[in-house]
């Protein structure tokens, strides 16, 4: 052991500041021998200086662990890990390489490429360098996580980039599509209503999978899970994307909104055989990965690679990271990207009760955060309704499917309609599960925009550079006669109506609504409904839409206050359940008649709470002619009021309170196409 250097310790994993220096520590279980680097610059061609780890004094068990006096935070760094190179054993060990340490909290990219880390040869020069944290050292002026209850949430699923990289944003350009950035704009998600961002992807990760101009945009190619994405820093100093990821949420949560990462358990940017060698596959790739019998990767992710999620040493990978990232980044919670990857055992077998889904359940310190699973994987692992756990919520992409038929005009969809407007009790059939744990969306940021719903039969994905054989096929839209843009009045008013009727069915659902960035103003992506890899006019907020769009705006605004104002909507009991405080039945065109045959495209209902007085009538007409509605008897005294008509020009669409005009009469003709909400007072 070098004199100038210590044994170090064994926890915490990854590189911690004590007193008097650094104690770094690393997972390698078959590899020969370890190095750790020390750089003074991003661009180093050769490290400043190479401590060799001694296997006798500086590893316990599979840890490799040295303590490094007089260096501190914002000491650059990585690892070589030698070792065999014989894949079909599946050890992938690469002297050659630089590594990311995998609990690495921040990283250095301006050099990075990663093609110099594929096949053999050095990168030293061209890689990216892991940097030494401090967490302590942040002043939160008394900031904790908010956790507030998933009942009462609005999510807006947000790319911290795309958010105001836009010109139009208004920004300095220097914070353009930036944590700062976001920070700029709280103004107008408090504005909006919303009580929760879910960001995509923050994590750290590799831009340069696909070849320029391209490039990797959503950020679904995760590099160093612990690390806040570099390209979403305003600065360049090592530790800006940390302290200015942390601005973000303390500014967020000082206007009341939470923050959510979606994360992404599932693969990582190491991709296949093919890919580069990073940072997991260079330090233990038996341990990281699920790999067949030959020893190469199984995909269950369509990206290349699966991580080994219920391998005892990334379940505490994973458990580590989701506790750093509450305890030190101060986020509310997590949307997990393919979930059901991860109740896959290391043969790829789902199973019944995988470990890390039941310690990310029940973990105390995760215990006030939001969890929330995409209940599939891209190997046809579907378990929407079925995923474990008491406290996980799931993405409903039945509501999305089944939504988007109605609004069309498909046939055999209103008894489907109505299991959605209930939080779906045919999916999620268990007696005490809370309905706002179905997360409903009409709209994400994989597939159409709303826009793009009602203006394309087809994707348009052609400037993607994949022959437009990318992205799903399944999409449930209409363009209403004309493909895109149209000139055309009368298709121009019914687009409008159909993206208020889908907004409409949204906000009056029970679940938690998640509305898509920029589906408040129309935001559009020209058919491309696979936009991952644009990073560009395609995919950006344009904040002059706000202008352009502000009727929508104003009516999303209005059904955004509607459903928070309104304890209906909090219910955490399914409204259809016996002995729930909160009562719906069902109408058809005639009380009490609801129309459940294959033909219909109608369907009526009342919602009545009736210990707070909240009472509504709603109507959803997706026929293609007016329906005239009989509507309910009320106590003497009491009146209908019309709250939303998507049929009528704003403001009539949405009538604020005290303007709210009265029905009198005892009936009520919805246009076709259209969508009613009438309040009783």
């Amino acid at each position: 052991m070098n004199k100038d250097t210590q044994r170090g310790q064994t926890f915490p994993l990854g590189a911690t500041v004590q007193d008097g220096g650094v104690n770094f520590c690393v997972f390698s279980k078959n590899c020969a021998a370890l190095e750790l680097l020390l750089f003074d610059r991003a661009d180093d061609a050769a490290p400043s200086r190479v401590i060799q780890l001694d296997p006798e004094q500086n590893k316990t068990y599979y840890y490799w662990h040295i303590f490094v006096p007089n260096i501190g935070a914002g000491q650059l760094y990585g690892y070589r890990v030698y070792g065999q190179f014989a894949p079909h054993l599946g050890y992938r060990f690469d002297g050659e390489k630089v590594l990311i340490d995998p609990y690495a909290r921040a990283v250095v990219d301006e050099s990075y490429s990663r093609e110099a880390a594929k096949g053999r040869g050095d990168n030293c020069a061209l890689a990216m360098k892991s940097v030494v944290v401090d967490t302590r050292t942040y002043d939160w002026e008394g900031d904790a996580p908010l956790q507030k209850p998933i009942a009462g949430s609005v999510i807006y699923e947000m790319h911290v980039g795309g958010f105001t990289r836009d010109e139009s944003s208004g920004v300095e350009k220097s914070k353009r599509g930036t944590y700062h950035g976001v920070i700029e704009k709280i103004p107008y998600l408090q504005e909006l209503g919303v009580t929760t961002i879910e960001l995509l992807p923050v994590q750290q990760f590799d831009e340069q999978i696909k070849p320029a101009p391209l490039k990797i945009y959503w950020g679904y190619d995760p590099l160093a899970f612990f690390a806040p994405h570099r390209g979403y820093s305003s600065r360049r100093h090592p530790l800006s994307a940390v302290d200015e990821f942390r601005d973000m949420v303390k500014a967020l949560h000082r206007a009341g909104i939470e923050v959510i990462l979606d994360i992404v358990f599932n693969h990582t940017a190491e991709s296949d055989e093919s890919g580069p060698t990073l940072s997991l596959r260079g330090f233990e790739n038996l341990a990281y990965y699920l790999l067949d019998d030959q020893h190469d990767y199984l995909n269950y992710t369509g990206c290349g690679n699966t991580l080994n999620c219920n391998h005892s040493i990334v379940r505490r990978m994973i458990v580590d990271c989701l506790r750093y990232w509450v305890r030190e980044m101060h986020v509310d919670g997590f949307r997990f990207d393919l979930a059901s990857v991860m109740s896959r055992d290391e043969k790829g077998r789902p199973l019944e009760n995988p470990p890390i889904l039941w310690e990310i359940e029940s973990d105390p310190i995760l215990a006030g955060t939001k969890i929330i699973a995409e209940a599939w994987d891209a190997a046809g692992l579907y378990q929407v309704g079925s995923f474990i756990g008491h406290r996980w919520a799931e993405w409903n992409g039945r509501f999305r499917d089944d939504v988007r038929r109605f609004v069309r005009g498909d046939d055999g969809m209103v008894s489907r309609l109505a299991a959605r407007l209930t939080a779906s009790p045919d999916i999620y059939p268990q007696p005490d599960r809370e309905p706002n744990r179905s997360i409903n969306f009409v709209t994400a940021h994989d597939g159409f925009t709303l826009n793009d719903l009602v203006s394309y039969n087809e994707k348009h994905n052609e400037a993607n550079e994949q022959h437009n054989g990318d992205g799903s096929d399944l999409n449930f839209s209409w363009n209403h006669g004309i493909e895109g843009d149209a000139d055309s009045a009368a298709i121009a008013a019914l687009r409008l109506r159909q993206i208020k009727n889908f907004l409409t069915i949204l906000f009056v659902s029970q679940g938690t609504p998640m509305l898509l960035m920029g589906d408040e103003v129309r935001r559009t992506q020209g058919g491309n409904n696979n936009a991952y890899c644009q990073d560009n006019e395609i995919s950006w907020f344009d904040w002059n839409q706000l202008k352009v769009n502000a009727d929508l705006l104003r009516f999303t605004k209005g059904l955004i206050r509607f459903n928070r104002d309104h304890t209906l909507f909090q219910e955490e009991r399914f409204w259809v359940a016996p002995h729930t405080e909160a009562h719906v039945k069902w109408h058809g065109v005639k009380l009490h008649s609801p129309d459940w045959s294959h033909h219909s495209h109608s369907l009526a209902f009342e919602l009545h709470k009736p210990n707070n007085g909240e009472h509504f009538y709603i109507a959803l007409n997706a026929y293609w002619e007016s329906l005239i509605f009989d509507l309910p008897p009320l106590p003497n005294g009491q009146h209908w009021h019309r709250l939303i008509d998507t049929a009528l020009p704003s403001p009539d669409d949405f009538c604020e309170n005290g303007k709210q005009p009265i029905v009198n009469e005892g009936v009520y003709k919805v246009e076709a196409r259209s969508s009613m909400i009438l309040a009783a007072r």
